[in-house]
């Protein structure tokens, strides 16, 4: 089957697949390549669908041997667009604000999740039968991880925990129980959204016990 052209128009979709773009994708510096890598080839595809594209999936090494998949295409008009909402092709520690409608805001926070967030739980043994849960987002960027964390106070009425160590060059914010689920709700608002289904499933595999 033939997919349609690829429209700039606003969607859940297309917003989950900004998501993407802002944690695991790469503008090329030429002003016209996009590239997207992941160790999960469903991610790639995810991305593919939520863009209306069909390009060849590709195999890269890192520096350390490790392979992941990789998808790169060539569109000005959606170059010119993400630079427009702000991105950029050094966006990793520049990047600030993403110009999302607020219709679509927790499809985009759901692709950067995806990309760049995680969630652990850990049982606390001060307290009989406890379940020490939490998700996070990091950003390598300051003005990017404040954005989010206030956009999600602005929203959901939550706050979260902002830290970054000496050691690290990431930022993280990490919600605690109360307030992830809080988060949950919204990121999953149903069961047909797209999304990267190991981690939706690490969820409430977790949130089962």
């Amino acid at each position: 089957m033939k997919i349609s052209k690829y429209t700039r128009r606003w969607s859940r979709q297309f917003a989950y697949a900004i998501g993407l773009i802002v944690t695991d994708g790469s503008l090329s510096i030429d002003g016209r390549h996009i590239d997207f890598s992941s160790i999960d080839i469903e991610q790639i595809k995810n991305l593919l669908f939520c863009l209306h594209r069909e390009c060849k999936i590709g195999i890269k090494k890192s520096g350390s041997g490790n392979e992941c998949y990789r998808v790169q295409f060539s569109d000005v008009s959606l170059y010119r667009f993400l630079l427009g909402i702000g991105l950029s092709s050094h966006k990793s520690k520049t990047i600030g604000s993403i110009f999302i409608p607020n219709k679509y805001f927790f499809d985009f926070l759901r692709g950067h999740f995806d990309g760049d967030g995680s969630v652990y739980a850990y049982k606390d043994s001060r307290w009989k039968s406890s379940l020490m849960f939490y998700m996070s987002f990091v950003s390598a960027s300051e003005n990017h991880i404040k954005w989010i964390r206030k956009m999600l106070k602005s929203t959901i009425n939550i706050y979260g925990c902002l830290t970054k160590t000496k050691s690290s060059s990431v930022y993280q914010l990490r919600y605690a129980k109360k307030e992830s689920l809080v988060l949950i709700r919204k990121l999953y608002y149903n069961s047909d959204v797209v999304c990267l289904s190991r981690k939706r499933d690490k969820i409430y595999e977790i949130l089962s016990r």
